[in-house]
């Protein structure tokens, strides 16, 4: 192979050096459990207080109103299973979009079996949630509204200020929970602001360790546990904290580009993802299925006529490294999301993902859509 270029940045990303670095040294020379009362117990609990400190900062929140998990599927599990278990007296009802990750979708489905209402949400055929749709929806009975703020497959940003205040104006007693996995470090949020009570995040989408992640819960939301055990984490995710881990996750999170509500998202990536779309939509037999103005690191495409499994290998053979679609359902026919936003069969069997980081160039773009060219030429002749 010529060259190795990796794009599925959405699956999962590198590993900083400075991510490695403090991975490592916790792991060697701060390795006590931080609940232990002697001298190296407190080194490892100023690990601990330091990063979430870091990530309650770049979130603009209480570090208090932050706790540490495996991952985002954890996170979001905990944000939804903890909700409905005690708030149940509330109502029966919940709210999402049939767009949602699948540790969010296939939880609304086992809620369901369990005898709660579930409402999904309609979308646009690029993923955009339909707020009159969702005003509709709520009622008395609505504890809950689950909706990601960027979309894993097609890159879709909603509008999580113009959710809240529906949600909140018809049922201030509702619940707003946002995946926010792959909106973090990517595009400006303000939870705060805009009446988000709990917030996911993943370290390994970000440059940081995999197994590890957060999630925000406002001050004064009581969850119920998924697990028991010790006092860790205000009770809520009892076991010893993965100090090495989290002390990665900081370095992640130190290194993130500080956005604000001019500068909302990552310009470098912004640049390299509209000179993408632009070549992108240069090629006839390309029809993009993203937004234009979709999160800067991904772009979904399809290629009607040529499954996308096997335009993934031929690029790979290439050198060339994307997805066809969200990582945990790679292997199923199609893509789920493509399907809900009303789009063909054609183009989900064909659709493929790429997702960027800030260190590819626009040299490594060009490349990539001078081999898709080729083989696209290649393939039809089959």
């Amino acid at each position: 192979m010529e060259k190795e270029i990796y794009l599925d940045n959405a699956a999962t990303t590198k590993a900083l050096p400075e991510v490695t670095v403090a991975l490592v040294d916790a792991l060697e020379n701060n390795y006590a459990n931080p609940s232990s009362l002697h001298r190296f117990g407190l080194k490892s609990e100023k690990i601990l207080k330091h990063s979430r400190k870091t990530i309650a900062d770049y979130l603009g929140v209480r570090s208090e109103e932050i706790i540490f998990t495996s991952g985002g599927t954890e996170s979001n599990n905990l944000a939804i299973r903890g909700i409905t278990e005690a708030y149940k007296n509330r109502g029966r009802h919940l709210i999402t979009s049939p767009i949602e990750h699948s540790s969010v979708a296939e939880l609304f489905k086992a809620l369901e079996k369990e005898g709660w209402q579930v409402d999904r949400v309609r979308v646009d055929q690029e993923g955009h949630v339909d707020l009159e749709d969702l005003k509709s929806l709520i009622s008395e009975e609505t504890i809950l509204v689950s909706i990601m703020q960027v979309n894993n497959e097609l890159g879709t940003i909603q509008p999580l200020a113009e959710i809240a205040e529906i949600i909140k104006e018809k049922n201030p007693l509702s619940f707003f929970h946002v995946d926010g996995v792959q909106a973090f470090g990517k595009i400006y949020s303000n939870l705060d602001e805009w009446s988000v009570d709990l917030y996911s995040i993943s370290g390994h989408k970000i440059h940081g360790p995999k197994g590890i992640g957060a999630l925000y819960i406002k001050k004064g939301i009581d969850l119920k546990p998924l697990i028991y055990g010790g006092g860790q984490e205000r009770n809520l995710r009892p076991g010893t904290e993965n100090i090495p881990a989290i002390a990665g996750f900081r370095e992640a999170v130190k290194k993130m580009p500080q956005l604000t509500s001019e500068d909302n998202t990552d310009q470098k990536m912004s640049d390299l993802r509209h000179y993408l779309f632009k070549s992108l939509t240069k090629i006839e037999a390309v029809k993009i299925n993203s937004p234009k103005s979709g999160a800067p690191h991904i772009i979904n495409f399809s290629l009607p006529g040529i499954k996308g499994e096997t335009m993934l290998h031929a690029l790979e053979s290439k050198g060339i490294y994307i997805s066809t679609g969200s990582a945990c359902s790679s292997k199923k026919k199609g893509s789920r999301i493509i399907n809900a936003c009303g789009l063909s069969a054609a183009r989900s069997e064909s659709a493929l993902r790429v997702s960027l980081n800030r260190n590819i160039t626009k040299v490594d773009l060009d490349y990539f859509v001078e081999t898709l060219k080729e083989q696209i030429d290649f393939l039809k002749l089959f």
